[in-house]
């Protein structure tokens, strides 16, 4: 990490972000939301080549993740309104009238922000989706009544096995015979293998978790919602052509979707044969180079100097 890393600032609502600091005055700041089962310590190294640009990183853990949700993790206090409302709070709290602000979501925390940006998109200069996708209303309304029912049969506070299986489950099979039961995330077995023993991550969501996805994903879906998006917004969508949660054909529909909703630019990068975790893939330095080549020019920034193969 940057020197200066996690220094808190005095704003109550930031103290519990993880927090990455270029050594110069930040020329800009970028708000990452981390996806489904993780935590965002594991942007450290995207931060690093943001903070060589002269970007500040921020990273939440959401509710039900990270250290502090350690020993009950994959709940939802508050549901998914007030997971919502934190990532309002921390918006509005890093706004500064002379840094630009990029709102980045990863999958999970890509359906949040584009839940966000529904009522507040004026937050943000710009929005990066990475392993997202444009989940079919109809399975959405199917996986809301799954979580219901198995919201009825379990404890509140009960993972929810049967979801989980019927995602990271099949995610997985298609890259059969698996050497672990997470290969779908990455090609670089490193990368796989980080993960897995991670003891923040792979765990099973409860199923009140799972109901307030599906929900969200239905909103996200509504063409008529997202045109309350200002439409000047820019969006960045990226991830892999073998990703299984959107299978490449996932977020040209999405692209397709938010052009629909009258966004004027929607960028879509797709890179062959990555996975779910572009930023962990085994072309991670060129993916991070180019999402940082276009933040740079969104944000009419100059570039300070080449990302090295560390940042990168």
């Amino acid at each position: 990490m940057n020197a200066a890393s996690t220094a808190n600032i005095q704003t109550p609502d930031l103290d519990q972000l993880r927090q990455w600091h270029p050594q110069a005055p930040s020329r800009a700041s970028v708000l990452i939301c981390h996806g489904m089962a993780e935590h965002g310590g594991r942007y450290a190294r995207l931060a690093a080549a943001l903070n060589a640009q002269g970007i500040s990183v921020y990273a939440p853990d959401l509710r039900g993740h990270g250290p502090a949700a350690q020993a009950r993790p994959g709940q939802l206090p508050g549901g998914w309104p007030a997971m919502e409302e934190d990532l309002r709070r921390w918006l509005a709290a890093m706004r500064k009238p002379d840094a630009p602000l990029v709102l980045l979501g990863h999958s999970m925390g890509s359906y949040l922000a584009q839940g966000l940006l529904l009522q507040h998109s004026a937050l943000v200069d710009a929005v990066i989706l990475s392993g997202s996708n444009a989940h079919p209303p109809t399975l959405s309304r199917v996986g809301r009544l799954a979580a219901a029912i198995e919201r009825t049969l379990r404890a509140d506070e009960a993972p929810a096995q049967t979801l989980g299986k019927l995602s990271f489950g099949q995610f997985n099979k298609a890259f059969t015979p698996n050497r672990t039961d997470f290969d779908w995330l990455s090609r670089d077995p490193i990368e796989v293998d980080a993960y897995v023993n991670d003891p923040l991550c792979g765990f099973t969501l409860t199923a009140d978790y799972w109901h307030g996805l599906f929900t969200t994903l239905l909103r996200i879906a509504d063409v008529k919602q997202l045109r309350k998006i200002r439409p000047d917004l820019p969006v960045l969508i990226i991830g892999g052509e073998q990703d299984p949660v959107s299978a490449g054909n996932g977020l040209r529909k999405l692209q397709s979707r938010l052009q629909q909703a009258q966004l004027k630019q929607v960028e879509l990068r797709l890179y062959p044969q990555a996975r779910h975790e572009v930023f962990n893939e085994i072309n991670r330095e060129q993916v991070t180079r180019e999402t940082l080549d276009w933040i740079m020019a969104t944000l009419s920034l100059d570039r300070i100097g080449k990302p090295t193969d560390e940042n990168a």
